[in-house]
């Protein structure tokens, strides 16, 4: 039978009549889905230059397929004066005193928002951060592109934080009411 059925394969591709489908017996490669990523947010810095007197409350990170974001959030500052400003730098310098503030990774954004991270009335620190330590409540376990995050400040009503990341990779800002959110992309490539 199989020689028989070998026999009028080649019978059919010399007529040029094609070859039938053969019956697959394994699952091909080309049936495993990917995740198709955002590409095009580049690596260049953003920037949006206004500001608020709101002051900062938390700063939160999470997990997405195509990459990491972190959330600085600002309740009742609503959208039209968050301001920011985060591009990759090769060291952090804490605002005022320009000392170096050491942010683990293949590369450092620097992240620059412009609020504060206290009362501007009373002085009070309205988010619990603390220069040259990692953020609070922040853990990075699991995470495919974020290293390390350092709190580098609050001076003259912006605030400083170090964002290492595996390696300089695409990045986007965006301003949504009462936050200012940064998505780092795992990779250049656009596929997961």
């Amino acid at each position: 039978m199989r020689r028989i059925r070998t026999t009028w394969v080649a019978l059919a591709v010399i007529a040029g009549l094609g070859v039938p489908a053969l019956p697959a017996a394994t699952a091909s490669a080309a049936s495993t889905q990917t995740t198709v990523c955002p590409t095009g947010w580049g690596s260049l810095p953003k920037v949006r230059s206004t500001s608020t007197a709101t002051p900062i409350e938390n700063i939160r990170t999470g997990r997405h397929a195509c990459y990491d974001r972190m959330v600085v959030d600002l309740p009742g500052a609503g959208k039209a004066g968050l301001g920011y400003s985060v591009r990759y730098v090769n060291r952090l310098y804490q605002d005022g005193s320009g000392h170096h503030v050491p942010v683990g990774g293949g590369a450092v954004l620097e992240v620059r928002v412009a609020a504060p991270a206290y009362d501007p009335e009373t002085g009070a620190p309205t988010y619990p951060g603390r220069v040259n330590r990692p953020l609070p409540g922040v853990d990075l376990t699991g995470y495919r592109t974020f290293r390390d995050t350092r709190f580098a400040g609050s001076f003259e009503g912006e605030t400083l934080v170090g964002l290492g990341v595996r390696a300089r990779l695409p990045f986007r800002v965006l301003v949504l009411t009462d936050r200012i959110v940064l998505d780092v992309a795992h990779n250049w490539t656009g596929a997961r």
